[in-house]
């Protein structure tokens, strides 16, 4: 049954996180408490900020009034339950860098929150970096993913698309733009995998090459019979050949050199890697003052621009910048996340998350901003080649056929294996820099190696979990989708994989349990799959991708800003393995850049339109699992709002004078009322909200002259990663006149 207040009544969960969705949270969630409160529905908050996640963590240094329980734990001991109902916002996935910026934040305000310890060596600070580390990286969606992923975009964010299209940038078939990936000695090529025959604690341990006593990286690691367990490591010595080859190959050819990674999502492997391109790009300087920089605590990891910033502490600091400057210089034009700062490719590990970056440059034509201001051709280096040939067959595509046109083309929507910390998401625990030469060793219970790796030191070797019933249920899902959108699908796997081997076992025994007549399913692998779909895409068809959940994480962004524009207009949901929903609302990588012109011209361009489509499912999941009629009222009206929402182009405007995330709010709320004061179902609630929807049109050119006045001067919100909630919901609610028309309910 569905969780419920005190009241009795049926309780929506709706998350607290951070950047721009927590800033619209505090303009848009009064709204739907009020409506959804007229209909016997409940919408509680929980807080799973970041800044939350590091208080949660150190109760005990925090006086009585500033704890903070652990809101994340709770939800995901619910999402484990039948009583799930959950609304999740884009969180931040805190990189090392964006962890520091918090804790430093806190403090200022009155926490006393411990410094992050970046090389531990006493016993209290490895606990304190345990505690980090338990908040670092993708932290949320591993844990209330209790399901796997339906994701697609709706039919009217679609309609609106191809009616309005969204600009694309031109492709030429002399484009210099393409994919540099390894060719060996990265996770890809030295995958291992097995399935474990039954429920088993497994080891991981180094064998040192040198002799002595076997050093324990992990134990304790629990699977369940039918798990699939891999291991791989990425070869520092192929890695930095393969780097200062690329840097090599973007100088020579005068294109811009990109580097593209998820340091936030694989927050171990990635942010190493990330200091390999930094240290790779800018060699004389890590020769020259490397051994000062690393003794000052200064890490390539942590790019760029910590270093810069570290720079101004240290003795040697202008030498230091001045060979910076010369290595800059001297090697290719960087990819800027910001010309106008000089912030680059390599400042921050954060700012170029390839899932978002490289759909936006083969939107752009193929093309990343340099230094001078200008859109250039550029060389993507994407280091494992698991996923690499994705974005290498859609720019072919594009340079063959020119660019997708969004008022034709069809629609990829993905199901997604993201259940239980499946693959890649779920390795973080299991990630280790390898100390020093030797053999990883993966052993079961009775001391027998599953498999094992010979590494040299500073290698990045990892394992990862796939549950066999989260397998299980991802194919279901599949064939559930493709027969209710009467759509073909595609699984991406490939058989030249160790893991996904394995997964083409398993796919193989289990879809013959479902029932697949007169469905069209496919098996290819990444690169195939992405060329057949592209061609579906220009003849207008739709094709869903069936994909494990780093492609899932990729193709649900690339293929929607290909197709509306942006990936934050998605219809995610996750039907959870016990009953209960998670509904997702888009994705948040523009979200800071947000935040930034709120606080600077008090303009929020974020766009709700995932929250809007995120609570129509919920209010419908609610109805279903209660019976309660009001909620699919909710649900029904909602829909139809936000239909007329776009019909009405109300999504925030581009520019000052226009009306942004607040107006585009009010709009919802005056559709939303005209529809369920219009509704036959429910006579009382139809009364209910007719005064109001009256109030809000007579007074709209009011409401919208209030909401536009405050624009174009800074606003004080009072914190970036935990901002004050009174002065922050003034700033979101600034009409009076709105504010008094919802009081009314």
């Amino acid at each position: 049954m569905p969780i419920n207040d005190a009241a009795g009544r049926p309780t929506i969960i709706y998350t607290h996180t951070d950047e721009a969705p927590l800033l619209a949270t505090y303009s848009l969630l009064p709204i739907v408490q009020a409506f959804a409160g007229m209909a016997g529905v409940q919408l509680e908050t929980r807080d799973i900020s970041v800044a939350a996640r590091i208080l949660a963590q150190f109760p005990e240094r925090l006086k009585a009034h500033q704890q903070v329980p652990d809101a994340l734990a709770e939800l995901g001991h619910l999402a484990e339950t039948p009583a799930a109902n959950i609304i999740k916002l884009p969180n931040i996935s805190a990189s090392v860098p964006q962890l520091k910026a918090a804790i430093a934040e806190l403090q200022a305000q009155g926490f006393d929150v411990p410094d992050y310890p970046e090389s531990p060596s006493t016993g209290e600070e490895k606990e304190i970096r345990a505690r980090f580390d338990r908040v670092k990286g993708s932290a949320v969606n591993p844990v209330l993913r209790q399901g796997n992923s339906d994701r697609r975009a709706p039919g009217a964010v679609k309609a609106y698309a191809k009616a309005h299209p969204h600009r694309m940038g031109a492709w030429s078939p002399e484009s210099k733009t393409r994919v540099a990936t390894m060719s060996g000695g990265d996770f890809f090529h030295n995958e291992k995998s097995v399935v474990l025959p039954a429920d088993d604690s497994l080891t991981i341990r180094l064998r040192p090459a040198a002799g002595g006593d076997l050093v324990v990286l992990k134990e304790g690691v629990q699977v369940l019979a039918g798990e699939v367990v891999d291991g791989s490591f990425m070869s520092v010595k192929a890695l930095r050949a393969f780097l200062a080859e690329q840097v090599a190959t973007a100088k020579e050819e005068g294109i811009l050199f990109s580097a593209h990674l998820k340091a936030t999502m694989m927050k171990v492997s990635d942010p190493i890697i990330f200091g390999h391109v930094v240290e790779a790009f800018l060699p004389e300087l890590f020769e020259q003052h490397g051994a000062r920089l690393a003794a000052a605590g200064v890490s390539a990891n942590d790019g760029l621009g910590a270093l810069l910033a570290a720079t101004e502490k240290l003795p040697d600091g202008a030498a230091v910048r001045d060979a910076v400057a010369r290595g800059l210089a001297a090697g290719p034009a960087l990819a800027m996340v910001n010309s106008d700062k000089g912030i680059t490719n390599l400042h921050v590990p954060s700012d170029v998350i390839i899932d978002a970056s490289m759909p936006a440059m083969i939107r752009s034509g193929g093309k990343m901003w340099g230094p001078d201001g200008a859109e250039h051709d550029t060389l993507a280096v994407i280091p494992d080649s698991s996923y690499a040939g994705v974005y290498a067959a859609a720019i072919e595509d594009c340079r063959r056929h020119g660019a997708l046109d969004p008022a034709t083309i069809g629609t990829v929507p993905n199901v997604g294996l993201m259940a239980k910390a499946a693959e890649e998401y779920g390795s973080h625990d299991k990630t280790f820099e390898i100390p020093v030469d030797g053999t990883v060793e993966v052993v079961d219970g009775s001391g027998e190696v599953l498999f094992s790796h010979d590494v040299e030191t500073g290698d990045i070797w990892r394992a990862c979990q796939t549950k066999d019933d989260a397998i299980r249920d991802w194919v279901s899902l599949a064939v559930r989708r493709a027969r209710l959108s009467d759509t073909p699908a595609v699984f991406w796997l490939d058989a030249q994989r160790a893991h996904d081997a394995n997964l083409l076992t398993k796919l193989e025994q289990y879809l013959p349990l479902e029932d697949t007549e007169g469905l069209e399913i496919h098996v290819m692998t990444p690169a195939e799959a992405t060329a057949f779909s592209f061609a579906r895409l220009r003849a207008g068809l739709d094709t869903i991708s069936v994909t494990g959940n780093v492609l899932r994480d990729y193709n649900t962004d690339l293929f929607p800003i290909l197709e509306v524009g942006t990936s934050a207009k998605m219809l995610s949901i996750v039907p959870l393995m016990k009953g209960g929903g998670l509904f997702e609302t888009g994705a948040g990588g523009s979200a800071p850049k947000h935040v930034q012109q709120l606080v600077e011209e008090n303009y929020l361009r974020w766009d709700s339109l995932g929250e809007f489509f995120a609570l129509a499912a919920s209010f419908e999941h609610l109805a279903q699992t209660t019976g309660n009629a009001r909620a699919q009222l909710l649900a029904d009206t909602l829909d139809r709002a936000t239909g007329t929402f776009l019909d009405q182009d109300r999504s925030p405007g581009r520019r000052l004078g226009t009306i942004d995330n607040r107006g585009s709010h009010f709009y919802l709320a005056l559709y939303w009322a005209q529809e369920l004061a219009a509704q036959t179902q429910d006579a009382e609630l139809a009364g209910t909200f007719g005064p109001l929807a009256a109030t809000l049109a007579a007074n709209e050119t009011r409401v919208v002259e209030e909401l536009i006045a405050v624009q174009g001067s800074p606003a004080d919100i009072g914190g970036y990663y935990r901002p004050d909630p009174e002065r922050t919901a003034a700033v979101m609610r600034p009409s009076a006149t709105f504010n008094e028309a919802l009081a009314t309910l």
